[in-house]
C-alpha cells in the first residue's frame, strides 16, 4: 500500500532530542527551584534527569508523557505555582527552546510534499509549543494538521488524535505512516492502522523499536529513500 501521507512526531523526530531538550530541562528546572538544592534535585529525580550530566534519561516520562504529567510529577516541588500555573509555563518556555533540526526541515519537507504527500504533525506535547517551535523553524505551512495533547483528540499511544489526522486530510489510515522516535509514536501507529517509520534522534535505540515499526531509519532524512524502495 503506498503511502500518500506521513504524520510526525516532534521532539526525537523533527527536532534531535538530547540537543533540543537536555539544556533547555536543566536550564527549567534551575529556574523553577529557586536557589533550592533540595528542591532541584528533588524535581530532577522526578523526572529522571541526571543533573551531573546535564542529560534526559532514557527512564524519564519526559520522553513521550504530556505537559500536564511532567507538570504532575513536578509540582509538589514548585509551590510558587499551582499545577495549571505550572502547565503553562513550561507550554511557553518550551516554545522558546533552542532547536536543533534533526535535518535541515525546510528542504526536507518541500521534498515530500513536491512528491505530492500530506504532512502533519502530532504531539504529546503541548500545541502552542509545537506551533511556536515549527513556526520558528519557518516550516510551520507545510503542515496540513498540528495537533498536540490538548488540541481536543488525546494523547499518543491511543490512536485517536492519529485518526484526527486523516479525518481532516481525508487520507485513509492505510495509506498514512506515522513518524516517531519512541514506542508511544510506533504503538499509537499501530493502533490506528497506519504504516509505522521509527526515528534513532531520540533516546530509544534500534533494538526497542524494531519489534513495532516497519522500518527503522537513522533520522527522517532516509524517508525518501525508503519512499523509493
Amino acid at each position: 500500500m503506498p503511502v500518500d501521507a506521513l504524520l510526525f512526531d516532534k521532539d526525537g523526530t523533527l527536532f534531535d532530542f538530547a540537543e533540543t531538550w537536555n539544556r533547555w530541562t536543566g536550564r527549567m528546572l534551575d529556574l523553577l527551584s529557586e536557589g533550592d538544592t533540595d528542591r532541584l534535585q528533588a524535581m530532577a529525580a522526578a523526572i529522571d534527569f541526571d543533573l551531573e550530566t546535564g542529560k534526559i534519561l532514557p527512564s524519564s516520562l519526559v520522553i513521550a508523557s504530556t505537559n500536564r504529567q511532567v507538570a504532575e510529577a513536578l509540582a509538589p516541588h514548585v509551590p510558587q505555582m499551582d499545577l495549571d500555573q505550572l502547565e503553562q509555563y513550561m507550554a511557553e518556555s518550551a516554545g522558546e527552546a533552542d532547536l536543533a533540526e534533526a535535518v535541515p526541515l525546510a528542504a526536507f519537507l518541500d521534498d515530500l510534499l513536491a512528491r505530492g504527500k500530506v504532512l502533519g504533525v502530532m504531539t504529546n506535547d503541548a500545541e502552542l509549543s509545537a506551533k511556536s517551535q515549527l513556526s520558528r523553524s519557518g516550516v510551520l505551512d507545510r503542515f496540513a494538521f498540528v495537533a498536540g495533547f490538548d488540541s481536543g483528540h488525546g494523547a499518543k499511544p491511543d490512536a485517536d488524535p492519529l485518526l484526527a489526522f486523516c479525518a481532516a486530510t481525508g487520507i485513509a489510515p492505510e495509506r498514512t505512516a506515522m513518524v516517531g522516535d519512541s514506542l508511544h509514536d510506533l504503538e499509537a501507529g499501530s493502533a490506528a492502522g497506519m504504516h509505522r517509520i521509527g526515528v534513532l534522534t531520540g533516546l530509544a535505540g534500534a533494538a526497542e523499536l524494531e519489534a513495532h515499526a516497519d522500518v527503522v531509519l537513522p533520522d527522517i532524512g532516509h524517508i525518501p529513500g525508503w519512499l523509493d524502495r
